[in-house]
């Protein structure tokens, strides 16, 4: 593959295998190695056992062991202080799905590794319509053939563009009935670069091509109508927001052409020296260095990491992007379990604009893309500070070879602020201060315009957060001068960035102290004892209220009466308070509602997003809450999370999943432009009398030796102690 077509975000391609160490743990991702003998079965199956002819590849990985024979694997019992399960064999497989390219039909395929070979043990048709999630050179490909088609080519002249610089973002089509559920499609949003490394969103064009990649078509081309103020308020030019039909022309929509805004708003600072007048980099900024002269302290083995008494497997995943396993905590040499698995299992980006074609853009990033395969090769004090560990990425490529992200996943520590201090006011009073360490677990992921950075943080008190930081450049149409524009911010002349949301769910599958967790649900109320009462005469009473709940469901998030969330252990109690050991979670700051109608496009492919928590039996299959197979689906599926609630089952004292909905909405500020800074959003896990008192009582106090005055010579005296 010549350089030119690798992807920017990959380090580079293996086509043949190379003598690699085998996976040392059972829930080791698939080696590029390994990728590679799994396609090579593959075609030597299909060529002994089908008539499929060719092939594409589009996703190999890792089927998940069984989670019991995992734990016993490694001496984890399933309840804390017990003997762990027998070791059992573990047969290591994988899962792969792939499409022929004559026909289109789209096929999934189970292997298992015996003697240093990988055997067919499933192969099934998928049925039609299902289809896998669209790979990385699909995306590349959709742009190549929107750059070459005949018409694309006409309209774009027409506003003055050349082919070479036409460029074109492929995505899901979503939703879109007019085209049979055979054809595998995206739709594609055009914009014109007019240097090599222009910034392309500042140039949006006015159509939208739909795109047949495998059989290198462009199917049709949208339009969408414009805006007109009216004394009613803005108004389409024509008809309503019903899809438009495939006969559908500019010319019924009563609107003309939109010239391409043509002012460069460059990212990169030798272009915006050319292109901004007056610009100048910023020189007054200090180095800032984070150094660790004695190195870090976590240990690596393999994938499994340890650090400041937690324990877990952290993997690559080409779909969830981090996925991390059999976490635990040693609790003065007791080794206490506290999730099996935590991974983002799926986001949806629903985008505000009714009109067609504009409404069936909500791309699933997840389901439909895979963050792993759109995750970046990550830099040396630059995506990372301090000194780093990195763990390799590796995905199959569509002709069955392997994708290399030497650099996929960085590990370092981070210094968080204060852990916990106080001082004795009290004459000749002492105080004590300790500084919070924090491990960081990275990936950044580049989704054509988007930047999502996951990262898990793991705290010396025993608090884990999931936390991402949204970045990248905003999804932008253009804009007919004096054009109003009800959804959406004219972020710079004739640029229109549509209102959106940004929705993810966070699966947690829990193991506090053992597999039979139940979930706790806390609201905070005021007494119901009005002011002067016997039982509340100065008015400030207030209290808890909990319900353990006894069935999968879903749940809504109640701002008024603060409520959270807590996974406990029955059968393991607190010392002092006689409560259940457990671990809490609150996501006042980012519960978002989805602002899609029930019934909508968005709400039947994603209900998921519509609550804020989903509890139901943890299941080997119940991986992703929109199901295995996203990209045009009309329905959410059978194996989706608001059909694995509908059945009621036990969720107290069982073997529990849970799926976490939150997120944010973006109204487009003139500041989010041309690059937007980020926006952070996080789920924090706490424990509540999981521990005897707080676990970072050890943690020696603060006295870093290398801190100095700012301005002066003078020094100060220790705070620590």
């Amino acid at each position: 593959m010549a350089t030119s077509e690798i992807p920017g975000t990959v380090t580079s391609v293996q086509s043949k295998a190379v003598l690699a160490p085998e996976p040392s743990h059972p829930l080791d991702p698939l080696t590029p190695d390994e990728i590679i003998a799994i396609s090579h079965s593959i075609k030597t199956y299909l060529v002994v056992n089908t008539e499929i002819k060719a092939v594409k590849f589009i996703t190999s990985w890792l089927l998940p062991p069984p989670k019991r024979a995992v734990l016993a694997a490694l001496g984890i019992p399933v309840e804390v202080g017990k003997t762990p399960e027998a070791p059992v064999e573990i047969v290591r497989k994988a899962e792969c799905d792939f499409i022929d390219v004559v026909n289109g039909r789209c096929y999934n395929v189970i292997l298992a590794s015996k003697e240093s070979d990988w055997a067919v043990e499933t192969f099934t048709a998928l049925a039609e319509g299902v289809n896998p999630q669209i790979s990385v050179e699909e995306l590349i490909e959709a742009e190549n053939v929107v750059k070459k088609d005949p018409k694309v080519i006409e309209i774009a002249k027409e506003l003055g563009i050349e082919p070479d610089q036409i460029y074109c973002d492929g995505w899901s089509i979503g939703y879109d009935e007019r085209f049979p559920k055979t054809r595998r499609v995206q739709q594609g949003f055009c914009f014109a670069r007019f240097s090599k490394h222009d910034n392309l969103y500042a140039h949006p064009l006015d159509f939208i091509p739909v795109v047949d990649v495998t059989n290198a078509e462009v199917l049709h081309i949208d339009w969408a109508p414009h805006y007109k103020f009216t004394p009613n308020g803005p108004q389409l030019s024509a008809g309503g927001s019903t899809p438009a039909s495939l006969e559908t022309r500019i010319t019924d929509l009563n609107r003309g052409r939109i010239p391409v805004p043509r002012k460069p708003f460059d990212i990169l600072p030798d272009l915006m020296e050319q292109t901004q007048e007056g610009f100048k980099m910023r020189d007054d900024l200090k180095p800032l260095h984070v150094l660790q002269p004695e190195g870090v302290s976590f240990s690596m083995k393999g994938n499994e990491l340890e650090w400041q008494k937690w324990k877990m497997h952290v993997s690559f995943s080409h779909r969830e992007g981090i996925v991390l396993s059999t976490v635990t905590y040693n609790d003065g040499g007791l080794v206490r379990p506290v999730f099996y698995r935590m991974n983002l299992a799926e986001m949806v980006v629903p985008y505000a604009a009714p009109e067609w074609p504009h409404s069936r853009k909500f791309a699933f990033d997840v389901g439909e893309y895979g963050m792993g395969t759109m995750a970046n090769e990550l830099s040396l004090g630059c995506d990372c500070l301090g000194q780093i560990h990195y763990l390799p990425g590796a995905f199959v490529k569509n002709n069955g070879g392997a994708f290399l992200i030497k650099n996929a996943i960085c590990i370092h520590e981070e210094d968080a602020g204060i852990l916990h201090k106080h001082t004795d006011f009290r004459p000749g009073g002492r105080s004590h201060a300790a500084r919070r360490r924090r491990l960081a677990i990275q990936m950044t992921c580049t989704l054509a315009n988007y930047e999502y950075i996951l990262t898990y943080y793991f705290y010396q008190d025993g608090n884990v957060e999931f936390d991402i930081k949204l970045t990248g450049i905003l999804q932008v149409y253009v804009k007919a001068e004096g054009e109003p524009t009800p959804y959406g911010t004219e972020v710079a002349p004739g640029i229109n960035a549509h209102y959106h949301q940004h929705l993810f769910s966070l699966r947690v599958d829990p193991m506090i102290d053992g597999l039979a967790n139940s979930l706790v649900e806390t609201d905070v109320v005021p007494v119901p004892d009005l002011p002067g009462s016997e039982a509340n005469f100065a008015g400030n009473g207030f209290r808890v209220e909990e319900n353990v709940l006894a069935n999968a469901t879903s749940r809504s998030y109640d701002p008024l009466q603060e409520r959270r969330w807590r996974i406990v252990n029955s059968s393991r109690k607190h010392y002092s308070t006689g409560q259940p050991v457990g671990y809490q979670f609150n996501i006042k700051g980012g519960a978002t509602p989805l602002m899609a109608r029930p019934g909508s496009w968005v709400d039947k492919r994603a209900p998921w997003a519509s609550k804020p928590l989903w509890v139901c039996q943890a299941g080997e299959d119940r991986l992703f809450p929109s199901g295995k197979f996203v990209p045009q689906t009309r329905d959410a599926p059978e194996d989706s999370v608001s059909n694995w609630v509908a059945g009621r089952d036990s969720v107290e004292n069982e073997d529990i999943l849970l799926f976490l909905t939150f997120g944010t909405t973006h109204i487009p500020r003139p500041e989010d432009w041309p690059v937007m800074p980020v926006e952070e959003l996080s789920i924090l896990f706490k424990p509540v009398g999981f521990f005897a008192m707080n676990p970072s009582m050890d943690v020696p106090a603060a006295n870093d030796h290398k801190s100095v005055s700012a301005f002066s010579s003078d020094g100060s005296a220790s705070c620590c102690s």
